[in-house]
């Protein structure tokens, strides 16, 4: 009986950490499940995309010598392929104050999770190429994504395989709230194939 016991407390030894490591994985799921229909204002489906946009006015640089960034765009696209996990990615096109032109750049992105589910859940975005990246969170109301910056490269619209422009995160480039906005108005930043996808449900 006793051999029995020990048998049983055992067992539920090993099965008690892998319940709760499945339990941590739904919760996870959900979290970020929540934030993409947070992003894409809905569920996803097998594709998704959702544009956001700030131009900044002359009242706001005056205020901000130091903010090289003179109007950004930020595309998120979330696509499902058979039997692969969701693909995030980002595109983003900036206009700078003392530089003529537009400059695009992008990368994947994957969600951010802090492991105690206290901290807002946010996508982590790499840049392609090289290292750096942006991380891109969403304010409480939806309305308008929180753009972090670290540090990535640009690319001249018209000269796409030119050097490359750096745009680091300093002291009046750290952080941006873009507007949500019609897909229509990122257009510019998606190729040919992504155009149609790009109108918003």
């Amino acid at each position: 009986m006793k051999r029995t016991a020990l048998l049983l407390a055992l067992t539920m030894a090993t099965l008690l950490p892998h319940a709760a490591s499945a339990q941590d994985d739904k919760a996870e799921k959900a979290r970020e499940a929540a934030f993409d229909k947070q992003v894409f204002g809905g569920p996803i489906g097998t594709k998704a995309a959702a544009c956001f946009v700030r131009r900044y006015d002359a009242a706001h640089l005056a205020q901000h010598p130091k903010q090289k960034v003179s109007a950004m765009k930020v595309l998120v696209t979330a696509e499902k392929h058979p039997d692969e996990p969701m693909a995030y990615a980002y595109k983003i096109g900036v206009q700078f104050r003392n530089k003529p032109g537009n400059f695009d750049g992008g990368g994947s992105c994957s969600h951010m999770v802090d492991e105690d589910g206290k901290k807002a859940i946010s996508f982590s975005c790499d840049v392609e190429c090289g290292g750096g990246g942006l991380e891109i969170a969403m304010a409480k109301d939806d309305r308008s994504a929180i753009v972090k910056l670290d540090v990535i490269a640009v690319y001249d619209r018209k000269h796409p395989k030119g050097d490359a422009v750096t745009l680091e995160g300093g002291a009046d480039d750290k952080l941006f709230r873009l507007d949500r906005v019609d897909n229509s108005e990122c257009v510019e930043l998606a190729n040919h194939k992504e155009m149609a996808s790009l109108q918003r449900k």
